[in-house]
C-alpha cells in the first residue's frame, strides 16, 4: 500500500493559521519634486557619448541628479544660481538645429533645457520636462551641444 494515504498534507497547517491583523492604511503625500527619467536617452551620437568617462563623472552626475531631485520643476527652472544654470535651449544657436530627433517630438516636448553636472568640469544634461519627471536625452561632457 502507498503511504501517501497517512501523510498530512503540509499546506493545510498554513491556511489553518489565522490571518494577519488589518493593516492601517496610511495616506502618503506623494512629493512634488523631480525625478529623473532615461526613457529617451540617446547614447548613439559620438558628441553625446560617456562611454570613456571615468567614475568621477558618473558619481558627479548621480549627485547632481540626486540634488537636484529635491526641488520641484519650477524651482530648476527658475533657479538663477550659478551653481545650477539650468535654461532652455534654442535648437538654432547649436550643432543640432533639429532638435533631439525623437519621434512626436514637436508635441512631446514644449521647452528643451539643459543644466550643468557641476561648474564646467562634466558638462551638461539636455533633456525636457513632463510635469515633474525630466526626461534626459543626451549627457553632453564636452559641451558638444554648442559650438
Amino acid at each position: 500500500m502507498s503511504s501517501k494515504k497517512h501523510k498530512k498534507r503540509q499546506d493545510t497547517e498554513i491556511r489553518s493559521q489565522p490571518s494577519s491583523p488589518k493593516r492601517e492604511v496610511v495616506n502618503i503625500q506623494i512629493p512634488e519634486a523631480i525625478s529623473f527619467s532615461f526613457r529617451y536617452y540617446q547614447d548613439d551620437k559620438d558628441q553625446f557619448f560617456i562611454g570613456g568617462r571615468d567614475a568621477k563623472y558618473l558619481a558627479s552626475l548621480l549627485r547632481r541628479l540626486r540634488d537636484l531631485s529635491q526641488l520641484n520643476a519650477q524651482e530648476v527652472i527658475n533657479n538663477q544660481s550659478k551653481s545650477l544654470r539650468c535654461h532652455s535651449i534654442v535648437w538654432k544657436n547649436t550643432t543640432e538645429a533639429s532638435g533631439f530627433g525623437i519621434p512626436n517630438e514637436d508635441i512631446l516636448i514644449n521647452v528643451p533645457y539643459q543644466f550643468q553636472i557641476s561648474a564646467n568640469e562634466y558638462g551638461r544634461v539636455h533633456g525636457f520636462f513632463s510635469e515633474n519627471v525630466f526626461y534626459i536625452v543626451w549627457l553632453d561632457p564636452e559641451h558638444n551641444l554648442y559650438s
